[in-house]
């Protein structure tokens, strides 16, 4: 058995260690959808998360569900590039 440090190493519910590994690193990029009329949030409330590491780019819907969880959707990778609002800026700016 190969030794870890004790910092990666953690416990599931049936006491049986397991080592946390890092599968990507990156940027991400999360946001939502407003109405433009009154920039109120949609009724939805849902949400679309990108994650980008150096070899791809992946997209994922999170729609609310009761009790503060999320189903969790993997869309297509867009392959435009997007813009995004900044609304403390005031600006539209770039996804990535």
């Amino acid at each position: 058995m190969r030794k870890y440090p004790e910092s990666v190493l953690t416990k599931d519910r049936k006491e049986n260690t397991e080592v946390r590994n890092l599968v990507s690193k990156g940027k991400f990029v999360m946001y939502d959808y407003r109405n433009p009329k009154c920039f109120m949030q949609v009724e939805s409330k849902k949400l679309k998360l990108y994650l980008k590491d150096e070899k791809e780019k992946r997209a994922f819907y999170l729609i609310p569900l009761k009790g503060n969880r999320f189903l969790m959707i993997e869309t297509k990778e867009d392959t435009e590039e997007r813009k995004i609002w900044n609304e403390k800026k005031k600006k539209e700016e770039n996804l990535f």
